[in-house]
């Protein structure tokens, strides 16, 4: 009997090593998915498709790693806002171009749209601390642009987007006008219990009651829970109450800390928002929540030449 139970822990043990081995080496895999399942990692579709202007844009990261990203100009050209825009995990920019086709006719906006490394047609393999590089290089080369008023740079970012894009607004207060968050997650140490449900018991952040301890194995923490209390931009947060992927107390954790020191947050709730379809579902209001915090927070100002090229109020909670 004893050897039965040694060998049973023994087994259990094994497997529980394998498991964690399995974690540690391909972690990434997890958190990153650049090819969706079927289809190939080029691009199936490009804003010629849907009759866009648009630019091929090359830049490289400090690293050195070669990005390929779209910038898709308004026609005729606006002095409205820029959006730099930040994707979810799965798939890759040409999957967000009906999204994007709808923000610049709503919004009267331009749009840039960064393929993180590893994704579509940029180079690299995807990690935080490369990504984060490559949302610096996105926004400095839109800030050397003269054919966009760079005081009206406003980031969006939706799932794993939003945390690349509230890293981003913390590194540049200055650069950075407003951010927008939709369907964001506090942090993949908070999202590892959901995705592979015995991790809760080892791994976790502001959400986790667990010992937490082999957060030290984990690559790509965005940890944006601890930074958006320190963001100083106006926010505005997007929740999908339907969503299927990222704990709906994500998104009000991530807002209560942000509305400790800015007062200039805003929270807007779609009751039949879904992970990936709030914007479809939330309608006409979704794109009017987006334009009254845009002409709140980041107005048109006094009318100054720009080289187009042809090729603090309270907070509040929506309901």
């Amino acid at each position: 009997m004893a050897s039965w139970l040694k060998a049973l822990a023994y087994g259990v043990g094994g497997i529980t090593g394998v498991g964690f081995a399995a974690l540690v080496g391909f972690q990434e895999r997890l958190v990153y998915v650049p090819v969706l399942p079927g289809l190939s990692r080029s691009y199936t579709v490009t804003p010629a498709r849907l009759k866009l202007n648009y630019e091929d844009v090359w830049i490289r990261s400090s690293d050195g790693v070669r990005l390929h990203a779209w910038f898709l100009k308004h026609s005729p050209p606006v002095q409205g806002p820029t959006i730099l825009f930040f994707q979810e995990n799965a798939g890759n920019i040409a999957h967000r171009l009906e999204f994007v086709r709808a923000m610049m006719q709503r919004l009267h906006c331009n749009v840039f749209m960064l393929s993180y490394r590893g994704y579509g047609a940029s180079d690299g393999s995807p990690s935080q601390h490369g990504i984060t590089k490559d949302a610096q290089a996105a926004l400095d080369h839109l800030s050397d642009r003269n054919d966009v008023d760079t005081s009206r740079i406003v980031i969006f970012g939706r799932s794993l987007g939003g945390a690349v894009g509230s890293a981003l607004a913390w590194n540049n207060p200055d650069k950075v006008s407003a951010l927008i968050l939709e369907n964001t997650f506090t942090s993949i140490l908070d999202m590892a219990g959901i995705m592979v449900p015995f991790l809760k018991w080892f791994i976790g952040g502001s959400e986790s009651k667990g010992p937490k301890v082999l957060n030290f194995l984990v690559r790509s923490p965005w940890r944006t829970f601890d930074l958006i209390g320190e963001i100083k931009q106006p926010i505005l947060f997007l929740s999908g109450l339907q969503d299927e992927l990222v704990p709906l107390s994500h998104m009000r954790t991530l807002y209560d800390k942000a509305t400790e020191h800015n007062t200039r947050c805003l929270f807007v709730e779609f009751p039949d928002g879904m992970h990936m379809d709030t914007w479809v579902s939330g309608g006409d209001r979704y794109w009017r929540s987006i334009q009254l915090f845009l002409d709140q927070y980041v107005p048109q100002i006094p009318k100054r030449e720009l080289s187009f090229k042809n090729d603090h109020p309270e907070s509040g909670i929506l309901q």
